[in-house]
């Protein structure tokens, strides 16, 4: 017998079950593909905000529809001991499962995420919503992705579950489920229609929510993105910056109240529209930072090649670019970090080198450094080289070039991935990498302090 017409009749139903939570600071999150529009549903009988976390099942190769464990944003990873004994896998087979999720992962963040302001979590309940669990993997990696973004309490939510899986989660501080079945089947055969979900829409569920503001706190303040009690909505904008007799055009994010922003510097034939730039800024935005993607050539001076290796050229736009947002009254007190990649790398080390540079920190993926040159060793911000395993040339000149550095510095190896980061898997890796970082050094509530292993 059917429990459900279809996952909007199911979410409507869960949506009543958690009715006591309208009015309260909660933000709803659905598992793509089939958990959003019970997600929506149920965001639409709180009156809350509808947002995704994206999270991939790890199949048993030769059996995938079989959970062996889960991953998630942020290098998230949830492994399921027992599968992993009874069907024999092997550690290296578990990373080749592991590599190509984290690609389809990677592609449905840029895809559900990209150019799209994420809802704060910060100090807000998170309602994580699926259509039902099986395993239960990817509920918990789900969970353990909203502890990071700093909700305050987790609740997952669901239609239909095994009971002894609910008994056996740790990760969320709730559980609401409308049928804890004693004698599961499997979750469509509580469903009259199951039938797929695309990404599409998805993308359209999410464009069609409302976006509710999210309520005062204790202290009468309004969260938005970045920070629990920030003031102000934050800042999504296109920018244009003057420099010299040419204008630099500009992506600005900002959260509600910022203390860091990442100025990127991306190197030949990219801009600050790529999908893939805009995949590592929205990685640092969901770490509470500001991004500034900067084109540093005009279109008529990047047809020119020579252009893209005027290192001077580069780096005293990006110096410009600084000054500009020093000059703004939201960012004037911001830490200010580079990151860069291909020529733009060493233009940010050379930038960074400056006499009165105000840089709290550098990245570099995928860069050449040793385009700096001679200005290596003057640079002081503490500079994080992430350099593909498979990148071999580039690697050797990343090494020399920390070889000259006097500055904290630290090489990050992302095993299998080539100067570009295209294998599945790899950018998200150094996104992470990355946040990281310039979390460390740019957010007051990192102290700056360096990395054990870092020299």
């Amino acid at each position: 017998m059917f429990e459900f017409l279809d996952r909007a009749d199911a979410g409507r139903r869960l949506g009543q079950r958690l009715a006591e939570l309208r009015g309260q600071d909660v933000v709803v999150l659905g598992l793509p593909r089939g958990g959003v529009p019970v997600a929506a549903e149920v965001a639409k009988v709180l009156a809350a905000p509808l947002d995704v976390i994206v999270v991939r099942k790890l199949g048993v190769p030769f059996q995938p529809e079989v959970a062996m464990g889960a991953i998630g944003e942020g290098g998230v990873r949830v492994l399921d001991p027992r599968v992993e004994v009874l069907s024999g896998v092997s550690e290296g087979d578990l990373q080749k499962v592991e590599l190509k999720e984290r690609g389809i992962l990677e592609r449905q963040l840029a895809r559900f995420h990209g150019g799209r302001t994420r809802s704060d979590l910060h100090g807000a309940t998170a309602i994580i919503v699926d259509d039902g669990l099986a395993t239960g993997s990817t509920a918990r990696a789900a969970c353990q992705v909203a502890g990071q973004l700093g909700a305050a309490r987790v609740i997952l939510a669901v239609p239909v579950a095994p009971a002894r899986v609910l008994a056996s989660l740790s990760e969320p501080d709730d559980v609401v489920c409308l049928i804890p079945a004693r004698m599961f089947h499997s979750v469509g055969y509580y469903y009259r229609d199951f039938s797929p979900t695309e990404d599409e829409d998805v993308v359209q569920m999410l464009d069609d929510a409302p976006r509710p503001p999210r309520r005062p706190d204790a202290t009468g303040r309004t969260g938005a993105a970045g920070h629990p009690g920030a003031e102000g909505p934050g800042v999504e904008e296109e920018v244009d910056i003057p420099c010299g007799e040419v204008r630099l055009r500009g992506s600005l994010h900002l959260p509600a109240r910022c203390e860091g922003v990442v100025v990127f510097a991306h190197g030949s034939g990219s801009s600050r529209h790529s999908p893939r730039n805009r995949y590592v800024a929205s990685v640092l935005q969901d770490a509470g930072l500001g991004t500034l993607l900067l084109d540093l050539l005009t279109p008529d001076e990047e047809v020119v090649r020579a252009n893209v290796f005027d290192i001077a050229l580069l780096a005293g736009r990006l110096t410009t670019a600084s000054r500009w947002l020093g000059a703004r009254q939201d960012t004037s007190r911001c830490r200010v970090g580079y990151f860069g990649a291909s020529t733009g790398a060493g233009a940010a080390l050379w930038a960074a080198a400056e006499v009165d540079a105000q840089v709290a920190a550098v990245v570099s993926r995928g860069g050449r450094p040793d385009l700096a040159g001679p200005r290596l060793a003057a640079v002081r911000a503490p500079t994080l080289l992430i350099v593909g395993g498979d990148d071999s040339h580039v690697l050797d000149l990343n090494r020399q070039a920390m070889a000259l550095m006097q500055a904290p510095t630290r090489l990050e190896v992302v095993p299998g991935a080539t100067h570009l980061f295209e294998e599945p898997g790899t950018l998200a890796r150094a996104a992470t990498l990355a946040a990281g970082w310039f979390a460390q050094y740019l957010l007051f509530s990192g102290e700056g302090r360096p990395p054990s292993d870092q020299r």
